[in-house]
């Protein structure tokens, strides 16, 4: 016992470590791009997206923003042109392209003419709405995010909200009604720093920051350029209205109305002009460098560390009662029973068992007088009684020692969700450590999904392994098969609900939709490239190494199981034993979520928090789901493969009780299509951490039980 509680204490302390040593390991970036005065700097336009709504949008094909020109810049890129994007930006919706906007280091622009765009009445209807749902726009300078700077609350440390706003809405003080401007003026604040090495002994510079200011200029007042007369002092915005005068004729007499609800109906060949102006300053920040400046984006995540340590203590204050309940179970009360046994005996490898005074067999309870149970139970008795020693009456989960093995019901579907269990949990447990040791970073975009998806198809190998050992040892013959269920049950439904998503966001023309050659090629990563792995996985499962030798018989006859408590009935036992593993990480999902549904622009990089409750997380679903089959086991229930599957799982049932709280509480989105985006990647999301957590009980239970039946075997 003590040496099981200095190796816990060990693991704790030694877990506390890392959260020091992943919060203070960061790699920014895979090279540092360094800029000689006035030389140009590209500056990218990707997408617009809000907290509203889960649509999101290209900006270059926002049909009130300036369009493209075409020329080329110092670089050579042409505007316009689309970036070479990999498979997790695709996914994630970017949609970048080089601009029309110049910018060279070091030079200064107080004001610059971009373009003056004319839009008709659909366009400014479009305007209005993405002003009107909060929109902010992602630009990309120097693969920074155009960013709004904030302060903190006590006002000592400055923090950046990736984005800008694309617009404002008020309410007219005449009307009452709303109005709503575009923001037509960009101030873009670059922040530089010396060049580190032999880059900075020749003058050289490297970006720290890139800072976006919007405001809204009215169209009049302005030069022959199309410039404002004053940038500093604006009295009025960009109101996306178009103008009122619409004229008709009533009684051939030509009426001029000044109605702005005339306007509505009237006039649809009406315009609308915007001009699009821009402002440039280099500032020089002495105090932040190249490889921290992505820290201004994680301040507002560092200031809420405290939580986050205090969600780590809930974890490990759980974590340490089930650890002693566990110790209880095995040093005490099965330590003690195998004791016993040892010392009553046992004979070819089944516990003789005297029955109690009055106390009669389920089999015979549940038979007919006279009938073939009724003969084995007599015949059963006789030997019994002909046994001189005095032996202890049994109970518990000694009785179904004989049952215990037998292979579960529907094992060809429980080997297959093992398997894909164990193929998420590779693909999780390298995203966190690559996380953690700073390679999954900012800087590299859309690297998170890309590496997700390459890690779950090399991971095919392991869950066609996995599943083939146990649908082997479940007695199964046709192991082909099992591996096309294993390779298209799991991988199908992912491909099935996205494809079906995406006809949804299509009709939307949101850049959140897949391309189609996108499509075309995760079908062909599925089965050319994932199948012959969980093929190759399943032939060396099955054939080479085999099924897994269980210590003990089952036998030929199945016990009648006696009527269950209700906390060991399947769902009730689920939702409690859920229950646990769920508060476990509740605290966290609150950063989880708010990174995922409100701060779609923020970036969560607490990972040193996210393993360590991630490393809790995994002790206490094996923890619960070891105590919960032994409470199902002493209830003379033999029926627990399935049931460890489920208990191991259960908490994903609470963390989707959980996003439907949070989307009526927290968030604010609008448009069916919205919810059903959140609600639908909020079941995708469940169903892979059920299944990841289910297959850490289900191999947690099967080591359990193996260990206590086969130490009554060995004695």
């Amino acid at each position: 016992m003590a040496a099981d509680y200095r190796l816990t204490l060990s693991l704790w302390v030694l877990l506390i470590l890392c959260v020091s040593l992943t919060q203070a390991f960061y790699i920014p970036g895979w090279s540092i791009k360094s800029y000689s005065d006035g030389e140009t700097i590209p500056l990218f336009v990707n997408k617009v997206y809000s907290d509203s709504t889960q649509l999101q949008f290209a900006y270059s094909e926002l049909p009130f923003v300036c369009p493209p020109s075409g020329r080329k810049n110092g670089l050579g890129l042409i505007s316009g042109s689309n970036v070479a994007l990999n498979l997790g930006e695709v996914l994630r919706g970017d949609r970048i392209m080089v601009s029309d906007y110049q910018l060279e280091m070091g030079k200064d622009e107080e004001v610059r003419y971009l373009c003056s765009h004319k839009i008709d009445r659909a366009g400014m209807r479009r305007a209005q709405e993405i002003v009107k749902n909060g929109y902010v726009a992602e630009w990309i300078l120097d693969n920074l995010p155009g960013a709004t700077s904030f302060v903190t609350v006590d006002k000592r440390q400055k923090y950046y909200a990736a984005g800008f706003k694309m617009g404002s809405e008020d309410l007219s003080p005449t009307t009452g009604k709303p109005r709503y401007f575009i923001n037509n003026h960009v101030t873009l604040v670059v922040r530089y720093h010396r060049a580190p090495g032999r880059d900075g002994n020749q003058g050289k510079k490297v970006i720290v920051g890139f800072e976006v200011y919007a405001k809204s200029i009215e169209a009049v007042n302005r030069d022959a350029s199309g410039l404002p007369e004053n940038i500093h002092d604006v009295r009025n915005g960009m109101e996306l209205r178009m103008p009122r005068n619409t004229t008709t004729t009533i009684s051939g007499d030509t009426h001029t109305d000044f109605s702005p609800e005339m306007s509505e109906h009237y006039d649809d060949s009406a315009t609308l002009t915007i001009p699009y102006t821009y402002s440039v300053y280099f500032r020089e920040d002495e105090n932040l460098e190249w490889a921290n400046r992505w820290d201004l984006y994680f301040v507002n995540q560092e200031e809420s560390s405290n939580i986050h340590w205090l969600a780590i203590v809930n974890s490990v204050v759980i974590s340490m009662l089930l650890t002693a309940a566990v110790a209880v179970i095995f040093m005490r009360t099965i330590r003690g029973d195998i004791k016993g046994y040892k010392e009553n005996g046992i004979e070819e490898g089944k516990l003789k068992i005297r029955a109690r005074k009055g106390h009669r067999s389920p089999r015979m309870n549940s038979a007919e007088k006279g009938g073939l149970l009724d003969q084995l139970d007599a015949d059963h008795d006789a030997d019994l009684s002909s046994d001189d020693e005095s032996i202890e009456d049994t109970t518990g989960w000694k009785l179904v020692h004989g049952d215990v093995f037998r292979s579960p019901a529907n094992g060809g579907i429980l080997a297959p969700l093992v398997g894909s269990g164990m193929q998420l949990l590779f693909m999780s447990l390298g995203l966190l450590a690559l996380s953690c040791f700073g390679v999954l970073n900012p800087s590299f975009r859309g690297g998170f999904i890309s590496v997700g998806m390459a890690l779950f198809v090399v991971a095919g190998a392991f869950s066609g392994y996995f599943s083939a050992r146990i649908y082997k040892t479940f007695g199964g013959q046709l192991w082909q098969k099992n591996c096309m269920v294993t390779a298209l049950l799991f991988p199908g439904l992912l491909f099935v609900t996205t494809f079906i998503l995406n006809l949804f966001v299509w009709a939307q023309a949101s850049s959140t939709a897949i391309p189609f050659g996108t499509l075309v090629g995760l079908v062909a990563l599925w089965l050319l490239i994932q199948l012959p792995l969980v093929y190759a996985g399943s032939w060396y499962g099955f054939v080479r190494v085999g099924s897994w030798t269980h210590p003990i018989k089952a036998n030929v006859i199945p016990r009648q199981i006696p009527l269950q408590s209700w906390y060991t009935k399947s769902m009730q036992g689920v939702l409690v034993a859920g229950l646990i593993p769920f508060a476990v990480i509740f605290i966290e999902l609150l950063f989880v979520f708010k990174s995922l549904w409100q701060d779609k622009s923020g970036y969560y990089y607490v990972f040193g928090f996210l393993a360590v409750v991630s490393t809790i997380l995994i002790l206490a679903v094996m923890e619960v789901t070891v105590i919960a089959v032994y409470i199902q086991l002493c209830s003379e229930n033999y029926n627990w493969w399935w049931q460890s599957f489920f208990v191991g799982g259960g908490s994903a049932i609470w963390v989707f009780a959980y996003c439907v709280y949070y989307y009526f509480h927290h968030l604010h989105i609008q448009g069916f299509v919205s919810m059903l985006l959140f609600f639908a990647y909020s079941f995708l999301a469940c169903t892979v951490y059920g299944l990841l957590t289910g297959t850490i009980g289900f191999l947690t239970a099967y080591a359990f039980v193996r260990r206590i039946y086969g130490a009554i075997k060995a004695d």
